[in-house]
Parts: structure tokens; sequence; C-alpha cells
């Protein structure tokens, strides 16, 4: 049995976290020990590694909720895993093509500076101004 501290050092997640995870459902309440403290088995040992690397491959919460529901059922057919992967690996890809227009927006941006003053500064002319990007990105929010 492990106590929630080394449950968190073998696992890399830390322990707000693992409480969270018990909070929402996604790690099993655990037992206690007769002076209440935590004690986790091995197999919270490994959920928790499953939702870590999960989460470490950029699942939301919800996705990792259906992937733990399907891996307690180990009979059934894998298509809806396959279904929760390949909806991240497009969300992964749209993600990639934001930044690399990001990163064409910003290497423009940078390219343009006259290295003058900031009166003259193109970088932070663009800033200022959304209209002179040389195409439309997602915003902070979006």
């Amino acid at each position: 049995m492990l106590t929630i501290g080394k449950l968190a050092q073998d696992t890399g997640v830390k322990v707000p976290t693992i409480r969270y995870y018990e909070q929402i459902g996604l790690l099993p309440e655990p037992g206690r020990s007769a002076g209440n403290q935590r004690l986790y088995g091995q197999g919270q040992l490994e959920r928790l590694r499953f939702i870590r690397h999960a989460r470490d491959l950029g699942f939301p919460l919800e996705a990792i909720r259906d992937l733990l529901s399907l891996s307690d059922r180990p009979d059934q057919p894998c298509a809806a895993a396959d279904g929760i992967a390949r909806a991240q690996l497009d969300a992964v890809r749209a993600r990639i093509r934001r930044l690399k227009a990001l990163e064409g927006e910003l290497e423009r941006m940078v390219a343009q500076c006259a290295h003058g003053t900031i009166r003259d500064c193109r970088v932070i002319e663009v800033l200022g101004d959304h209209a002179l990007c040389a195409q439309d990105h997602p915003t902070a929010a979006g």
C-alpha cells in the first residue's frame, strides 16, 4: 500500500491533483489507515499512471473518463477508444496548424523590424493593430 505522497512520487502527479482526480471520480476513493491516512493499491497506481500518460498526450478529462470506462470492460471492441484517440489526433493537428500560422506571423513581424526606436517598431505596431497581420489567427481566448 502506498501513501498519497509515495503515489505522487511514483507517478509524478502532485498531491492536490490526485485529490482532485478522486473528487471528480477519475480515481476511486482510497482506503484509509487506522490513522485515517489515504492508502493506495497497485490498481490505483496503474490507473493514475494511465491518467497521467493520457494527460501528457493532451487528452481532456472527459475523454480520459471515457477511456477509463472502456478499459474497465476489456472484452469490448476497441472502436470507441480508437475514435477518442482519433479525435485527439485531429485536435492536435488543428493546434499545430494554428501554431504554425502564429509562427509565420511572428517571423514576419520580427523580420520587418527596422531595429530603430520604439516609435518605428513594427512589432509594437502590429501588436497594436490586428489588421496589420498577414493572416487571421486565433486570439488567445479562441
